[in-house]
């Protein structure tokens, strides 16, 4: 199922307009410095859009693709007005060009403004304005300003957007309902948001590094693509709109920076070139494609092209020329990261566990705690049925870094291979929690309490969690998501 869910979650925060039928004004939702939110209630009802969101999108779990964004998001996090927040950053599958900010610092951004980008410092501009949003505290200040915040307006605002999630029509029913503002009053609110979101944004792209022409730059492009649109532009235009002041406001800001000569990292062209390569339908035109690009392509600009070449014929199941072209690859940069897990992913997708296995032991020496590696070597180990080497191999992560829905999902899978149905048991009431899945995380665990052999540390984690999780539970019910 398709749908604009992030539309109306950006419209919520933001205040914009939603364009369904009716035109409807919604307020933001979030902590402000001291009053009307906690800060404490603005991170669980962001928890709680996260889990929501994985239930109503496809968000990209692919670890590449997350570890990249993340690594844009964190940098341009550590140097905004307040890094003691925390983020959470995350690509949705969805070839539209949109990004929007909920409460508790959570960030979303689609595949189709990474491939709309044509630098990385526009793709840092999108997400820098985003981050913005959330230190400058927009949210609570519409709440502020209005005056009219209460729990119940949340719940009910909150309701009426998964309302709105499954049923377009009755959801702009149930939010003209919660709505009571002015319309006039929250478009200048709104207005002040967006201009401050710019100027702090273009800010925080210059301290990290970027170039702040980035923003005006994307922004531009995107007013000049709407004129092709006839009347159905761009998402992000809908959310953020954009005048010709604006944009120039925009651009004599990022003047004042110092100008910034800034390359683009090998990790923007090779993400680009995955989530293009895995947007094709049919593998073969994917092929088609990147064997011509190869061809016509400078030399010095090639290995881009070349991975996502690798990655077509791989999804195509030519592994035999794909290895040629990782040949390659590897003659300009033997221990590349995202070229040895390529290579890993031919073997396996060929069933050589074997020669996978092999890579990845030696790739692991370099980079023993980067999560896609040690997630694909996960699944790799499953696949060739060596559970124990893959529990152990997850357990020592989970020492170093904190662990994801895949992470439970795949230890959940490693436990059941390894005989420990209540491990498996509680490691898949984990994933369920953290896909959304509350009620269905209880009902696991109870179900693994009354079927499994446990012993006693198993049996209290088990009592102990589905207390929390009914807790957590009660709360969502109150704030009806």
């Amino acid at each position: 199922m398709k749908f604009n869910y992030y539309i109306l979650i950006f419209l919520l925060l933001t205040s914009n307009i939603l364009n369904a039928g009716n035109s409807i004004n919604l307020p933001d939702i979030g902590d402000s410095a001291g009053s009307a939110v906690s800060p404490d209630f603005e991170r669980r009802l962001g928890k709680a859009f996260m889990r929501s969101i994985r239930q109503y999108a496809t968000i990209i779990d692919d670890p590449e693709v997350q570890g990249y964004i993340e690594s844009i998001g964190y940098r341009l996090a550590a140097n905004s007005d307040d890094n003691s927040l925390t983020f959470t950053f995350f690509v949705v599958d969805s070839p539209d060009i949109n990004a929007f900010a909920a409460p508790g610092g959570v960030i979303g951004i689609n595949s189709g403004t990474i491939l709309s980008s044509r630098t990385e410092s526009e793709l840092a501009g999108v997400i820098a304005h985003e981050i913005t949003h959330v230190t400058q505290r927009h949210m609570a200040r519409q709440f502020e300003h209005q005056g009219q915040f209460s729990l119940a307006r949340t719940a009910a605002m909150l309701g009426a957007i998964l309302i709105a999630i499954a049923d377009p029509q009755a959801g702009a029913a149930a939010l003209a309902v919660v709505t009571g503002a002015t319309m006039q009053n929250q478009i200048n609110f709104t207005r002040a948001n967006e201009e401050e979101a710019d100027s702090v944004g273009i800010q925080l792209l210059a301290r990290s590094g970027y170039d702040p022409q980035g923003m005006p730059d994307f922004f531009e492009r995107l007013q000049q693509k709407s004129e092709y649109y006839q009347g159905n532009a761009p998402e992000f235009l809908r959310t953020h709109p954009l005048t010709t002041s604006r944009i120039a406001e925009a651009k004599a800001r990022a003047a004042q920076y110092k100008a910034v000569n800034y390359r683009n990292t090998p990790g923007y062209e090779l993400v680009r070139a995955k989530l293009e390569v895995n947007g094709y339908q049919n593998a073969s035109d994917a092929v088609k494609e990147y064997k011509y690009r190869l061809s016509i392509t400078p030399t010095e600009y090639k290995e881009p092209i070349r991975y996502g070449y690798v990655l077509a014929l791989t999804n195509a199941g030519a592994y035999r020329l794909a290895r040629e072209q990782l040949k390659a690859l590897f003659a300009s940069d033997k221990d590349n990261i995202t070229y040895l897990l390529a290579a890993a992913r031919v073997e396996s997708y060929e069933g050589n566990y074997r020669a996978a296995i092999e890579i990845f032991q030696n790739a692991y020496q370099l980079y023993p705690d980067y999560r896609p590696l040690v997630f694909a070597y996960t699944k790799v180990l499953l696949d060739a049925r060596q559970p124990q080497q893959a529990r152990e191999l997850l357990n020592h992560y989970r020492r170093q870094q904190n662990p994801d829905p895949i992470f439970f999902d795949l230890l959940s899978q490693a436990e059941a291979q390894s005989g420990s149905m209540a491990n498996s048991g509680i490691a898949k009431a984990e994933y369920y929690y953290l896909t959304g899945n509350t009620k269905l995380a209880i009902d696991k665990l109870i179900h693994t309490q009354r079927t499994g052999t446990l012993d006693y540390y198993q049996r209290e984690i088990i009592l102990s969690r589905v207390s929390e999780l009914e807790y957590e539970l009660e709360l969502e019910r109150n704030l009806q998501i």
